[in-house]
């Protein structure tokens, strides 16, 4: 039995990577590039507000906040310019080109939010989420599409940081990594939505979009993007924010050593109907938790 099961790994092993995942490396002599600007069109949405006292850990968690007891939640980070940062530029199409790495993303749990807020995965692979925070965590991650709902792919907890003292939680500390969770998932047909949510601290939220080639990108803090050796020929360009549901993409010609400007303009949401906002005076203070307490933003007031 083992030298069977030795044998069939040995066959699996030896399969090119290409063959198995769908895409093949090939040298790129005279690939193009595609570059642009993401703006959003209309207003940007207002943050979404979580009342520090209903979580654990309103203190630590509150060294980000607004200094009255609120966490926001801003999804769209937005220049005035009305550029738009972190908004996941991808080609799709593309079956060949420069090498795809096979690495896991790494998303910290730091000050209670999960950076970065946008970022990619691959599907039949998997996620590391590494706490930095000397608080407990509780990892939920789902998949999800507009048309076909939400289905969970795995929910672990992640254990406080132990290289933290817990005496002083407003202390200041260098973060050093604590205990690292890898979970593999495999994604469901036509499912390219990833999301993962904290399931004690609701504001702690991490997104990403599945990708199958090495083709993409997150624009910078002035909204601009560029793909570089991307092999001749026609694909979508398409450019991905968890908070615009439609999908945003443009068809694409990529000749050969040429360069290609296209931008991109995103529909805002404008005011979302959401529960998610501050209230004044709040409905819960710290003395809903038997005891008085202040809620200080130390690290940034938002």
């Amino acid at each position: 039995m083992k030298y069977f099961l030795a044998t069939g790994l040995c066959l699996i092993l030896s399969i090119p990577v290409s063959s198995v995942w769908g895409y093949a490396v090939k040298e790129m002599a005279d690939g193009g590039t595609v570059r642009g600007t993401v703006t959003l069109s209309g207003s940007v949405p207002d943050p979404k507000a979580y009342n520090l006292v209903i979580f654990p850990d309103p203190e630590y968690c509150g060294r980000i906040s607004n200094g009255n007891g609120w966490r926001l939640l801003r999804d769209f980070l937005v220049n005035e310019q009305g550029e738009v940062r972190n908004v996941v530029v991808l080609l799709e199409g593309v079956t060949e080109g420069k090498p795809f790495s096979l690495s896991v993303p790494r998303v910290e749990a730091r000050d209670c939010r999960f950076l970065p807020f946008t970022t990619v995965v691959r599907s039949g692979h998997g996620i590391e989420v590494v706490n930095m925070d000397p608080v407990m965590h509780d990892i939920q991650a789902y998949e999800t599409s507009t048309a076909m709902g939400t289905r969970v792919l795995f929910n672990s907890p992640l254990s406080f940081n132990r290289r933290h003292h817990r005496g002083d939680l407003h202390a200041t500390h260098d973060h050093r990594p604590g205990e690292s969770l890898v979970r593999q998932f495999q994604l469901s047909k036509k499912r390219r939505t990833f999301v993962m949510q904290c399931g004690f601290h609701a504001y702690m939220q991490s997104w990403a979009i599945a990708v199958d080639n090495p083709y993409y990108v997150l624009t910078d803090e002035n909204g601009r993007f560029s793909l570089e050796d991307v092999p001749p020929g026609t694909y979508d360009l398409r450019a991905w924010h968890p908070g615009i549901k439609q999908v945003v993409k443009q068809q694409v010609t990529i000749e050969p050593g040429k360069n290609l400007t296209v931008d991109f303009q995103l529909p805002s949401p404008g005011r979302r109907k959401t529960a998610l906002t501050v209230r004044t005076p709040p409905r819960f203070t710290p003395a809903a938790l038997g005891r008085e307490f202040t809620i200080e933003p130390l690290l940034e007031r938002q």
